[in-house]
């Protein structure tokens, strides 16, 4: 038999030695993706017995359990947390980013960007810590506050708009950097063919700026709003743990009641609920085309 024959195209030489460098990241994605979602819906569908150990089982108990308990509220509550969160994000983080990419020269945006990213080159508990310094009732902000003929400031601490603080300058950059990264790349020619063609600064705008930046929008909303939805350091320690979140619910599950089967059933049902919430977001609120 001629050696050609046993000789592979190289076509399929390439493609093999393709699927070869795919296999440290395949290796990477099963041991810390797929298996560990893998033990966490196996732990689900068992239950504890009285020592308190997990038995392994088929029920969909502890499904049911959350969704016929008291446990949706704290669903819905870290949803209009992270909603909020996010919105407040956009707001803030839109024009900051318009102001980044479109009125500061190139040789000075790094230097902003920089210090826009410097907080979070600190711990996330520090910072956590730094807010309650500031605003106890014997912090800086009442202190200040005393210092402007305010006899008796008000209590932000442990309230729900110390929660919302906290979350809005946590994730703040994790918003204005996608939106930067978007408009950065947008071609200021649109916009001067618009001004030359009569369209008013709000119409170019909504007709090319906005457009053409969904892409970063759709980016900063997801990284944030995922995160925010199962953050429970920032509502434990700003809010004095008076809300029950869904994050806190998981982490009082496992840690604190050591109900690990019930704890895995809220965790992959939260799980699911961002998954579907992401894909619907990137299969619907990606448009970036420029309308006329």
């Amino acid at each position: 038999m001629n050696s050609q024959t046993l000789t592979p195209p190289n076509s399929a030489r390439a493609l093999s030695s393709g699927y070869a460098v795919l296999i440290p990241a395949g290796l990477w994605l099963l041991t810390f993706m797929v298996l560990p979602l893998v033990i966490l819906l196996v732990f689900s569908l068992g239950h504890r017995d009285p020592l308190g150990r997990i038995v392994l089982g088929s029920s969909l108990d502890n499904f049911a359990r959350f969704f016929c308990g008291p446990y949706v509220a704290c669903l819905c509550r870290s949803f209009c947390l992270a909603a909020f969160t996010t919105a407040i994000c956009l707001l803030l983080g839109f024009p900051c980013a318009l102001w980044l990419a479109f009125n500061l020269p190139k040789s000075r945006q790094n230097l902003y960007l920089t210090l826009l990213v410097a907080p979070m080159w600190t711990a996330f508990l520090l910072r956590i810590y730094a807010w309650i310094t500031i605003l106890r009732p014997t912090g800086l902000l009442a202190a200040g506050l005393r210092n402007l003929g305010l006899e008796n400031p008000p209590v932000i601490l442990y309230t729900q708009w110390a929660v919302l603080l906290g979350m809005v300058y946590n994730y703040l950059p994790y918003m204005i950097l996608p939106l930067y990264s978007a408009l950065e790349k947008l071609d200021r020619r649109l916009l001067e063919a618009a001004a030359d063609l009569g369209a008013s600064p709000w119409r170019a705008f909504t007709a090319i700026t906005f457009p053409l930046s969904l892409r970063g929008i759709v980016a900063g909303v997801i990284m944030v709003f995922v995160p925010a939805l199962g953050d429970y350091v920032t509502p434990d320690l700003l809010g004095g743990a008076k809300s029950m979140y869904i994050g806190n619910l998981i982490q009082n599950q496992f840690l604190t009641v050591r109900d690990w089967a019930f704890g895995s059933a809220v965790s992959s049902i939260l799980i699911v609920i961002v998954a579907a919430a992401i894909f619907i977001y990137l299969k619907y609120g990606d448009t970036p085309e420029v309308r006329d």
